[in-house]
């Protein structure tokens, strides 16, 4: 009451919402703590050299080869094993085109769809396979490390999705460049068989 200019830190309310989005107790594979986790890395490390090794998921082909229920995403030209399920952050989705019409030359009334534009591709955290692209750029090209096919690309300051939702920062890798393996129960397996 003394000084009424008094206000609560906004990175400080924000943390706030993300506590309380995440059932008020820290969950690190939230898809929300791991984008937050992010973004606090690009202002301590602007130069995004030395980033921390826990910063990178674990590259799939590492793990040792035990039956898992999550979905493993591999390249489409060479199948090597590029993220899992885990990694994907989802996003919410935007207003499509129309999010970004004031960039375009066309006219707005063209852009609109149906009201349900789809994301054509996934946003992950950066796997253990992508250090070597990321360290010291701030944007560029995803590449499978065995054929080097172009998969999607990276910004650290973000990129458009083709739902009009902007994702920051950004590792997109197209829904067309991968393939997605699901494991099939034990159960079903021996079921099936007889």
């Amino acid at each position: 009451s003394s000084r009424p200019c008094r206000r609560v830190n906004p990175g400080f309310q924000g943390q706030l919402k993300l506590y309380e989005a995440m059932g008020c107790a820290v969950d690190s594979s939230s898809a929300l703590y791991k984008r937050y986790r992010l973004q606090m890395l690009t202002e301590r490390y602007p130069e995004l050299q030395g980033l921390p090794r826990e910063v990178f998921a674990v590259d799939p082909t590492s793990i040792c080869q035990t039956p898992n229920t999550e979905v493993l995403y591999r390249c489409r030209k060479c199948r090597r094993a590029l993220f899992r399920s885990s990694s994907v952050l989802s996003h919410t989705e935007g207003s499509g085109p129309t999010a970004f019409a004031h960039k375009r030359m066309m006219d707005s009334a063209q852009l609109c769809g149906d009201g349900h534009e789809k994301c054509t591709s996934y946003f992950t955290e950066p796997v253990q396979w992508m250090e070597p692209a990321l360290l010291g750029v701030m944007e560029g090209q995803l590449l499978c490390p065995k054929c080097m096919s172009k998969l999607g690309s990276f910004s650290w300051w973000g990129e458009q999705c083709s739902c009009g939702r902007w994702v920051t920062p950004a590792f997109q890798i197209h829904k067309s460049r991968v393939d997605e393996v699901r494991t099939l129960p034990v159960g079903n397996l021996k079921a099936a068989k007889t």
